[in-house]
């Protein structure tokens, strides 16, 4: 009995500590944007999520995209830069041309996006997004080329994605 009655009493304290400390955290993370600027909170907010990405590739993009896209493109592309640096996949490449596509800086995507697609020609889905950004872009011929090699193994987001693109609307992640 005195050894269940230890037992409860150690959980208790343990559950108790644990929010605690979580309220602690909490009260942190909240003062890192409640009451400040929008641009401060953003950066705040951003540079938590940059610790909570560790070194993850896509949330470490995701986190380059909020700051570029939210004016700070310096740090974005600093962000980028690293990612870019290190061994990373295609993928990391194509999502950061993406960002750049999502800036209104085609000339800077279209170089990312090419280089992809040369290393990954039979993609579906990415032979018919880039294909989607050529045409929103206005470059129709080689939007349809890529939408032709595409659609040799249609899928449904590919074909979404084109279809987007006649509309004007940007592919989706």
């Amino acid at each position: 009995m005195m050894k269940i009655r230890t037992v409860a009493i150690a959980a208790s304290c343990l559950f108790f500590a644990g929010i605690g400390v979580g309220m602690a955290a909490k009260a942190d993370f909240n003062s890192a944007y409640v009451g400040k600027p929008a641009p401060e909170a953003s950066r705040a907010l951003a540079d938590i999520a940059r610790q909570m990405a560790d070194d993850d590739s896509w949330e470490l993009i995701a986190v380059g995209r909020v700051l570029y896209l939210g004016g700070d493109r310096a740090a974005g592309q600093a962000m980028f830069d690293r990612i870019l640096a290190g061994g990373h996949e295609d993928s990391d490449e194509y999502r950061i041309a993406r960002v750049y596509a999502e800036a209104g800086e085609w000339e800077k995507a279209r170089p990312v996006f090419d280089r992809f697609l040369l290393r990954n020609p039979k993609d579906e889905q990415g032979l018919a997004e880039v294909g989607a950004h050529y045409l929103l872009q206005g470059d129709r011929e080689t939007a349809e080329k890529l939408f032709a090699r595409s659609f040799a193994h249609p899928n449904v987001w590919a074909t979404l994605a084109a279809a987007g693109a006649y509309a004007g609307v940007a592919p989706q992640e």
